[in-house]
This record gives structure tokens, C-alpha cells and sequence, in this order.
């Protein structure tokens, strides 16, 4: 399963994108319909017309990454469809990616502490 840390940004495109696109046509669709960095180490995630298949890609650092996840008996929740992206808390992305649904999931907003004891 790919974690991110907890300071990785998490983008999700909310229309679908035709699924034939490779690393190369899915960094475009980030840069050109996104207005995003494709390699600025955010991981950005696409879904199918089917809403049963995402792809996400990021760069690691050496190499444009992209995983593929298809859903055999169920579908993703994602957001409604509409021209634009949306941003997920990493424990949101994961709900996502198991097949959850990710809106029941709230990331706990802790203050950092502001001395040590």
C-alpha cells in the first residue's frame, strides 16, 4: 500500500480522464487542467468513467511514479464530477485508496507542543 507522510499534499482530479493516458499524458493533464506541478512530490490522483479504477502519479524524487487500483466487487467514492481538484488529508487518501469511503474520515488536528518538557 503506498502511505504518504504526513506533509505530502494529496490532489484529487474530480472529472474523469480518459485511463489510456501513460506518466507523460497524466503529468500534462496536472500541469496544463490542474495547474499544479507534476513534479513538485504532491501525488495526484485520477479516476476512470468507470468509478471502479484510479491512477495516481507522483515524483519520488528520481522518477514519475504511477500505480493503477481496480476495484473487483465495488466502486470509489469520489467527489461529484465537476472541472477542477480537490485536496485530501492523508488519512482521507487512505480510506480512498482501500475502497472506503474517505468523506466519514477526519483528521485529527493536534497543536504542536510549544516547548518540550
Amino acid at each position: 500500500m503506498i502511505t504518504p507522510s504526513h506533509n505530502v499534499r494529496i490532489f484529487v482530479a474530480s472529472d474523469p480522464v480518459d485511463f489510456r493516458k501513460g506518466h507523460d499524458g497524466l503529468a500534462a493533464l496536472v500541469q496544463g487542467h490542474l495547474r499544479q506541478k507534476p513534479f513538485d512530490g504532491s501525488v495526484y490522483v485520477f479516476r476512470a468513467k468507470r468509478a471502479d479504477r484510479l491512477k495516481l502519479i507522483y515524483w519520488d524524487g528520481s522518477g514519475l511514479v504511477m500505480a493503477y487500483k481496480r476495484l473487483e466487487d465495488n466502486s470509489f467514492k469520489w467527489p461529484a464530477i465537476k472541472n477542477g481538484v480537490m485536496r485530501l488529508e492523508p488519512a482521507q487518501f487512505e480510506a480512498l485508496f482501500a475502497g472506503l469511503d474517505w468523506r466519514r474520515v477526519q483528521p485529527l488536528e493536534v497543536a504542536a507542543p510549544s516547548a518540550a518538557e
